[in-house]
């Protein structure tokens, strides 16, 4: 355990065990058609590619998108830059999986979803590990959650704070911010 006084709010074990079942579902609504998946950077990275080694279906390619809304502090800014470099026509027709760390205010999902919908996809499904709806600041549907969890702002598995605690192995959330 880190020695920041960082506590433990999902454990390993508990993380495997919700790619596990995310994937399962994911499976379940691909097996036919396959999909594109498309990794929200930074924090869904590791998630996505635990993600990516349980998924049976067909993946006919990962793309990479960088959404922002954080910058170096622990409040979203509720304003989400997303990038990529995604060629045009590369997702027009495909059935595409955004993949994402955290839904907190559900920004970047409304941000994430509406750059990738103008590509014309067949489908497009958001699936997110964590979610905080209690941050929520407009409404958003999530098609795939692992967690659903109180309003901590949370590091490990991926996420960060100001780029540190990314490598840690479970996720941890500061009791007194």
């Amino acid at each position: 355990m880190p020695d920041d006084g960082l506590t433990l709010l999902i454990s390993e074990e508990d993380l495997r065990s919700a790619v596990g079942t995310l994937a399962g579902q994911i499976d379940q609504d691909y097996a036919s058609t396959g999909l594109v998946v498309v990794c929200v950077l930074k924090g869904a990275t590791i998630f996505t590619a635990d993600l990516l080694r349980q998924l049976k279906s067909n993946v006919h390619r990962l793309e990479f998108l960088r959404a922002s809304s954080y910058g170096s502090g622990t409040e979203s800014s509720g304003s989400v830059r997303v990038e990529g470099s995604i060629p045009d026509g590369l997702i027009a027709g495909q059935h595409v999986l955004i993949v994402d760390d955290i839904a907190d205010t559900g920004h970047t999902c409304v941000a994430v979803t509406k750059y990738l919908g103008e590509m014309g996809p067949a489908s497009l499904r958001y699936c997110t590990l964590l979610d905080k709806p209690d941050r929520r600041e407009v409404e958003v549907e999530y098609d795939y959650v692992g967690f659903t969890i109180p309003n901590h702002f949370v590091v490990g598995y991926g996420m960060d704070l100001d780029e540190r605690y990314r490598g840690l192995p479970a996720i941890y959330y500061f009791p007194n911010p």
